[in-house]
């Protein structure tokens, strides 16, 4: 779906970002949205450079939709600080090793995961209702770390749900409600992104003005996500997170095995 040049990608790629930054702010998800439109209207850039244009757009929003449930939501910092810190550094390594090794090797086991995430929720009509309990103690600080290197070095390293993974794995291991999950994974995602826009700006040549057009678009959905998810509380952003990962389920295994 090449559109060539002149105001229309800018446009169409401006609605997409808008989209992406409000489900992302809820539920994590928008890379459902953005990428597809960015390889649809530019299928003749590198993968390199659309995921870099990506990037670039994404933390803006994801920074916007932090910033909005910091001042809102409260925080686990102990949680938190550690869990960042990992997520930072390996999400670095994963876009790296992501040069080195296709990622092909998580693309037909994507779906199955997810759809084990979608069971659980569906099955447990309570799941992230209510905060309940969690890892505590010691164990608490190595799971948070553990928890920021792998989602790290997953979205790093391919990406596909990230912030559908964290949400879940926040609620699942930490006992955090749906709203709270998410609100503390879009302070992870915050490092996960810079990390690999460390990598990739160097290595890659983003588009610059499309970018911009995107983060500003991406910024005013997140705002709006954040906003609603804050106003209708952890049983709105379960629903919106189940419907985020059916389509992430219907979009990865299209990908892994029917295109």
């Amino acid at each position: 779906m090449s559109v060539g040049t002149g105001i229309e990608p800018y446009l169409m790629l401006a609605l997409a970002a808008l989209l992406a930054g409000l489900l992302d702010a809820v539920a994590g998800g928008g890379g459902l949205i953005q990428i597809p439109a960015l390889f649809g209207v530019y299928p003749q850039a590198t993968p390199a450079t659309l995921f870099g244009t990506n990037k670039l757009a994404s933390i803006c929003g994801t920074g916007i939709a932090a910033r909005t449930f910091w001042k809102t939501v409260p925080l686990d910092l102990a949680l938190l600080m550690p869990a960042t810190g990992s997520a930072l550094l390996f999400s670095f390594a994963g876009a790296w090793a992501m040069s080195v090794v296709p990622p092909e090797i998580f693309r037909k086991v994507l779906p199955l995961i997810l759809a084990l995430v979608a069971i659980h929720v569906f099955r447990h009509k309570d799941f992230g209702a209510e905060a309940g309990e969690g890892v505590s103690g010691p164990k608490r600080t190595a799971a948070a770390l553990v928890l920021g290197a792998s989602m790290g070095f997953y979205d790093g390293f391919f990406g596909p749900g990230t912030g559908s993974f964290l949400v879940f794995l926040l609620v699942r291991f930490f006992g955090h409600d749906f709203l709270r999950a998410s609100a503390s994974a879009k302070i992870i995602n915050v490092a996960c992104n810079l990390a690999a826009l460390v990598w990739f700006v160097p290595n890659s040549e983003p588009l610059w003005t499309i970018a911009v057009v995107m983060a500003l678009s991406n910024m005013a959905g997140a705002w709006l996500g954040a906003r609603l998810a804050i106003k209708e509380g952890a049983a709105f952003v379960r629903k919106v997170f189940l419907l985020a990962v059916l389509a992430l389920i219907a979009k990865t295994a299209w990908d892994a095995f029917l295109r």
